[in-house]
């Protein structure tokens, strides 16, 4: 963060010092989470379900920190007291945005694919400029101005991720961090369990847009119409992304290579570059476009823009991690979060991947679909039929909507099995697995991800007679947006 003293803290979030230390300055980091206290750091108490972070104040002040926000005086370090600590940890954050005149913001938003183009569009600027990004899917109003929190002097992007559970969200979440550019990726039956529609959803991520100021940038999904009609609510200038003719950053020629990853010419204002992606899946197409866009329109060179694509990999965990293991089976580890239509992007992606070799997903619960919960495990059950997977295994009797509809394709071979949790699904593909087969592990975050931990570091995991002995240390890095946990921090999951 910037350098600010604790009466200039005060200042920003409407609270009071408490216990001296008025002029003491705040040169590190602002922290939720106590472990993560530094030296000269700011720590921020939060009420959780289960914790009060209030409690953890001596640990943060034994690392370093010079003071706190709290709902309280803290014995334990100077204290701005203020009535709600994340309120004050978003006007904190507004005010570091205010001092960094230099500094551009951009925001994406999506129903699927917000993490990963988030992180392609880092790993670009960074090549141009001074990035801050959110690690994993830090996009609520805790994890947003957190993130914003992060920038300093010499940050010249900022690039956020802005979530939504309801109407007014990424709304507030703009005020926060005034973005330069918005990108908006898809809009799906992600979260039509608390938007209610579809038109909902495209209401909520249509704020972002409506928040970028006239000389700003918004950067819209040529390919789905509802991203298309956001057009009309802007007053930015418009870049269209995609595959369409009208496309002003488009792909052509698109063609997947047998690892399922796509090759295609770039075609943009500037000129026209071949692209050969090192990223799984054809809907990372539509990702890369979207960072593209964003990278030319700050300054990033056509002429470097296609081995820079061709470079981008995943960073945050869980997303389209493509991995081989000793006897040759591979696995597509996408289990961070799933809904209707980032699995059949991933469907889509086994089938590529996969192709002339056994195919097997394995399907978990996709959560926060409301009425839609039937409809969209059943979408997903009949495409893996279609798409002729070999072994379909459905985890939790929740999704079994998709283990009747891909039962119901007529003509379809495959097994199909519905197990109760992911133990039982590591034990039925202990059982069933081949040498050479191309596994799929996709589904919410409900622990789905324990089946490709299984897959990948299982020391005993048999394949027919053969006893694979992998001694790769077990990831435990989920990714996700920050909830209260133990010791007055956040935890990802």
């Amino acid at each position: 963060m910037i350098a600010m003293s604790l009466a200039e803290v005060a200042a920003a979030v409407g609270g009071t010092v408490v216990g001296g230390g008025a002029a003491a300055l705040v040169t590190g980091a602002v922290e939720f989470d106590s472990r993560r206290a530094g030296p000269g750091g700011l720590f921020v108490a939060i009420a959780g379900e289960r914790v009060d972070g209030h409690d953890f104040a001596p640990a943060a002040a034994a690392a370093g920190a010079v003071g706190a926000l709290a709902t309280r005086a803290l014995p334990a370090l100077p204290t701005v007291v203020v009535a709600d600590p994340l309120a004050a940890l978003g006007a904190l954050a507004r005010a570091v945005v205010d001092r960094l005149p230099r500094l551009t913001v951009v925001g994406l938003t999506g129903s699927s694919g917000k993490t990963t183009t988030k992180d392609h569009l880092a790993q670009l600027l960074a090549q141009i400029g001074p990035t801050v990004a959110p690690p994993g899917s830090f996009n609520n109003e805790l994890g947003h101005p957190y993130t914003v929190c992060q920038a300093g002097p010499d940050t010249r992007f900022l690039v956020l991720e802005l979530g939504a559970r309801g109407a007014g969200h990424i709304a507030h979440l703009c005020q926060v961090a005034p973005p330069a550019i918005g990108v908006v990726l898809n809009v799906g039956a992600a979260h039509v369990g608390e938007f209610g529609s579809l038109e909902a959803t495209a209401a909520a991520k249509g704020e972002l847009v409506e928040a970028l100021p006239a000389g700003g940038l918004a950067v819209l999904n040529a390919d789905d119409p509802r991203v298309r009609a956001m057009a009309a609510r802007t007053a930015a200038e418009v870049v269209l992304v995609g595959t369409a003719p009208d496309a002003r950053v488009r792909a052509r020629d698109v063609a997947l290579d047998a690892r399922g990853r796509a090759a295609f010419t770039l075609v943009a204002p500037e000129g026209e570059v071949p692209v050969r992606l090192g990223v799984a899946g054809a809907h990372q197409v539509g990702n890369v476009l979207a960072a593209a866009a964003v990278a030319l329109r700050l300054g990033f060179p056509l002429a470097r823009l296609g081995p820079a694509l061709g470079a981008l990999r995943p960073v945050s965990a869980r997303r389209m991690d493509v991995y081989d293991r000793p006897d040759g089976v591979t696995v597509i580890d996408d289990s961070y979060n799933a809904n209707p239509a980032s699995t059949a992007a991933a469907l889509r992606a086994l089938a590529a991947l996969g192709a002339g070799r056994r195919t097997v997903a394995v399907l978990g619960y996709m959560a926060e679909l409301g009425h839609a919960e039937a409809d969209g495990h059943a979408e997903v059950g009949r495409l893996a039929a279609e798409l002729a997977v070999a072994e379909l295994v459905v985890v939790g009797r929740e999704a079994a909507p998709a283990h009747a509809a891909a039962r119901a394709v007529p003509g379809y071979a495959g097994r199909v099995t519905l197990v109760d949790d992911q133990a039982a699904a590591v034990a039925h593909l202990r059982r069933v697995l081949t040498p050479g087969d191309v596994v799929l592990v996709k589904g919410s975050r409900y622990r789905t991800w324990d089946v490709a931990d299984a897959l990948r570091d299982d020391a005993g995991f048999r394949v027919g007679e053969q006893v694979i002995h992998n001694e790769a240390p077990a990831s435990s890095a989920h990714g996700g947006t920050p909830t209260a946990s133990a010791n007055g921090s956040a935890s990802e999951g």
